[in-house]
């Protein structure tokens, strides 16, 4: 009877994934460059199918950051209430509380510091120090309430803080159609600040302080996350609120100065707008604030000097994609596509960062 040869089995290479122990700087930087690599080259390829050549899209970008002073000084305006932006959503985020509420806490900053304005509350000479601290409380104030619901009651702060959203704007319109209507021109905007209760001038191309504010509020930001106990205390919350509670740290009380701080800088971002941009609150001033914020507390993984690089870059790409809208005629969906592929790029990268991948011969 005849043998029958059996069939040597066939080897095929399987994936194994295991848990990353440990992760190095070098290694997180490493696969933060690449993502963001790989993200280029997609809005490069994407803006090319759309006519955009890539050695067109070099000149936009060279033109309009680097072409001339006020062109460099253009992207560092559009730049400094981004990062205000940033840095309050990535206080929030560090401590685990998504703040979804930025935009309604910078009207309520708007709200507290025109009224300081509109009062004439406090001399002329503190008059612009006492609108940015009511702003920083009419922050807080807005997310006292999500932080009381998040920390006492569980509830999601994702929905209350967005929610609190509507209805901060809808109080902005009762002002500016009502008692704060400007008198003047009868347009729905509060009257024009006066000259000392606006942000001063640099001196160079239209910047004012605001931007020495945020680049100050990142180094004293990057100092307590990076330097202080209170950073270190902060990481050990974020990484596991059990083991925070178990060693003795004050969760509680760490979590709610974090929020608040949060809310605080929200409220003062409102006020750079207000008294720095506009000279006067607006109905539409904080209008994809956002969005921006969390892209670029996300980007920046919440590193304040990583919300600074990315808020350059954020600004750059608006100003450039105002630009391509007009000479290339790309439309404005396309821009906000670039700005999704880079967010799908970096959480894609996250992977690698939390699992170690291993091959396997299997049969």
């Amino acid at each position: 009877m005849p043998v029958t040869p059996t069939a040597k089995p066939r080897l095929r290479l399987v994936p194994l994934l295991e848990p990353r122990q440990r992760v190095s700087d070098r290694f997180n930087v490493l696969v933060y460059m690449a993502s963001l690599a790989v993200a280029t080259a997609l809005s490069v390829g994407l803006l090319w199918l759309a006519g955009v050549a890539p050695s067109d899209l070099g000149r936009e970008i060279a033109t309009t950051a680097f072409s001339s002073p006020r062109a460099l000084g253009s992207v560092l305006a559009q730049t400094t209430p981004l990062i205000v932006a940033g840095l309050a959503t990535a206080i929030a985020f560090r401590s685990s509380f998504w703040n979804i509420g930025l935009e309604g806490q910078m009207i309520l900053g708007a709200i507290f510091a025109t009224a300081v304005a509109v009062w004439d509350i406090g001399p002329e000479s503190l008059r612009l120090l006492s609108m940015a601290l009511a702003a920083c409380l009419g922050g807080i104030i807005w997310i006292a309430g999500p932080a009381y619901l998040k920390l006492r009651l569980q509830v999601n702060e994702v929905i209350t803080t967005l929610l609190l959203n509507y209805v901060a704007f809808n109080l902005l319109l009762h002002l500016l159609y009502g008692p704060w209507k400007d008198p003047v021109s009868s347009f729905p905007h509060s009257a024009q600040f006066e000259p000392f209760e606006r942000l001063p001038q640099l001196g160079w191309q239209n910047l004012n302080w605001g931007l020495p504010l945020a680049i100050i509020l990142a180094v004293v930001l990057w100092w307590v996350f990076s330097k202080s106990r209170v950073g270190y205390l902060i990481d050990i919350l974020r990484s596991n609120t059990t083991m925070a509670t178990a060693v003795g740290v004050p969760v509680l009380g760490l979590s709610v100065a974090s929020i608040l701080a949060s809310g605080a800088v929200g409220g003062l971002t409102g006020f750079v707008i207000s008294a720095g941009v506009e000279g006067r609150m607006t109905q539409d001033f904080f209008s994809g604030y956002l969005f921006s914020g969390v892209l670029i507390a996300f980007l920046g993984r919440n590193q304040p000097f990583g919300v600074v690089i990315v808020a350059f870059l954020m600004a750059l790409l608006i100003l450039v994609g105002q630009s391509l809208q007009v000479f290339f005629g790309v439309p404005s969906a396309l821009v906000q596509l670039v700005q999704g592929i880079f967010i799908i790029c970096v959480a894609a990268s996250e992977f690698f960062l939390t699992y170690n991948m291993h091959w396997r011969s299997a049969v």
